[in-house]
């Protein structure tokens, strides 16, 4: 079940520092962003072993996951908002506004194996879109 935390930030005239440690199990194996990409969507798979962080370091992007369970619509509008997804969240990015830029953090190497296309089954019980999403703060 995806997880939306809100990462520790510390503010000063400096600037923002925004931590993101302890989030996924094991470790960080892979990293990437997304940039570019207004008006069009990504993703639209899962994964066998693969847990994701998305972080939105610039503009705003819509996360929807489907579990087979629930489909859920997030929005990541702050770069202080982390998405932990885990390997059976199907999760297609939407709706990428203002330039948006976000990172991926992955516990696993790229593996073309470990990507599941097929969408969950039909058993989805409960459909919420862009509701307000309670974070965890850590």
């Amino acid at each position: 079940m995806a997880l939306l935390l809100k990462l520790a930030q510390y503010s000063c005239e400096r600037g923002d520092l925004t931590v993101l440690e302890h989030i996924l199990p094991g470790s960080i194996k892979r990293i990437f962003y997304i940039a570019n990409a207004d008006g069009a969507t990504r993703g639209g798979h899962r994964h066998y072993r693969a847990w994701q962080a998305l972080v939105c370091l610039q503009g705003s992007v819509d996360v929807l996951v489907e579990t087979g369970r629930y489909t859920r619509c997030y929005s990541l509008v702050s770069s202080d908002q982390c998405l932990v997804l885990q390997p059976n969240d199907w999760h297609l990015l939407e709706n990428f506004r203002d330039s948006a830029i976000v990172l991926v953090i992955s516990n696993e190497y790229y593996n073309e194996k470990d990507y599941i296309y097929e969408r969950p089954s039909d058993e989805t019980i409960n459909i919420v879109r862009k509701e307000s999403i309670n974070t965890i703060t850590i």
